[in-house]
């Protein structure tokens, strides 16, 4: 399994790293998370996607010049973003809305159902099939849980929902590393990254 040396090492800016490994060392095993493999690419992809085990929501407090470089679909230009700048709530409606099961901008869902936890759970669809798939219908109506007291778990039942295990289970090439975080991050973001923190752990192991 993972010790806390381990994981503080790996995210030295993490907090409470003995109670992440307690939680993991107890809950791993019902998952079948039991190779180096399967823990290192968790490890990893949700350490890249939290800023290392720190941040468990999504930060959407964007310039005009962010917006416009990191999501130009939705913001062409920069008088196009210029409304948006530095108001997290209008660009997740924006972003996300009428997507991953939100209703349109207007409906508030992309901000409701924004990314949070660990693997930075987003969208409607998603926080409902978590939902019901745990037996939490809060999740839907206080949504805010999934950053604190469901943020764990969360993260386990979106690598087990998309069958992140099974690919991790092939190894740790570039390759796996790499099909892993497209379904994580829906391309390559901080790919570099996840490979080191991924080769890193699993060579530990």
């Amino acid at each position: 399994m993972i010790t806390s040396e381990q994981f503080a090492h790996l995210f030295p800016r993490a907090q409470d790293p003995h109670g992440w490994v307690d939680a993991m060392n107890n809950v791993f095993p019902t998952y079948n998370i039991d190779t180096p493999q399967r823990i290192a690419a968790f490890l990893a992809q949700c350490g890249h996607e939290s800023g290392g085990w720190t941040t468990f929501e999504e930060n959407l407090n964007y310039s005009a010049q962010g917006l416009n470089g990191i999501f130009k679909k939705y913001f062409p230009t920069l008088e196009s973003a210029q409304p948006y700048a530095r108001k997290p709530e209008m660009i997740a409606n924006k972003v996300y809305g009428g997507r991953m099961g939100n209703g349109p901008e207007s409906s508030g869902d992309g901000y409701k159902f924004r990314g949070r936890g660990p693997i930075q759970l987003t969208g409607k669809s998603n926080y409902t099939q978590f939902s019901q798939d745990i037996g939490r219908p809060d999740v839907l109506t206080n949504p805010d849980i999934v950053a604190t007291e469901l943020a764990f778990e969360s993260a386990l039942w979106f690598f087990n929902k998309n069958g992140l295990f099974a690919i991790a289970a092939k190894g740790v090439s570039d390759a796996v590393i790499g099909q892993i975080t497209r379904r994580v991050n829906g391309g390559t973001h901080g790919l570099d990254d996840r490979i080191k923190k991924t080769k890193q752990f699993a060579a530990w192991g």
